[in-house]
């Protein structure tokens, strides 16, 4: 599965009342430097761990209100959802052992 992009228009029925597995985050923008480094570990996640996690991207700039609803001050940020609950984050670029670790796969 390819990440989601994920819009206010989308984001009830993409992150926040969908069940089951973790719902990772990426909160990012183009200009973001460490965002662009960040990209390829998130990417190989969504394709690796497809059925055991739904990778999702919101670009801070093009949905500001999601970005102040999750409080974003820094990016990347990285928002682990469960069953429509935050059960953990992390700010700054993440190995992918770091980002698996966060989704406790």
């Amino acid at each position: 599965m390819s990440e989601i992009i994920i819009t206010k228009d989308n984001f009830d029925d993409e992150v926040r009342n969908f069940k089951g597995i973790p719902v990772l985050i990426d909160f990012w923008a183009s200009w973001c430097g460490p965002c662009m480094m960040l990209a390829p570990v998130v990417e190989k996640i969504a394709e690796e761990y497809d059925g055991k996690v739904k990778v999702c991207k919101v670009n801070v700039d093009d949905q500001p209100e999601l970005a102040a609803a999750f409080r974003v001050e820094s990016i990347p940020l990285l928002v682990v959802v469960k069953d429509g609950a935050i059960v953990n984050q992390a700010v700054g670029l993440r190995s992918k052992e770091d980002i698996l670790k966060m989704l406790k796969l």
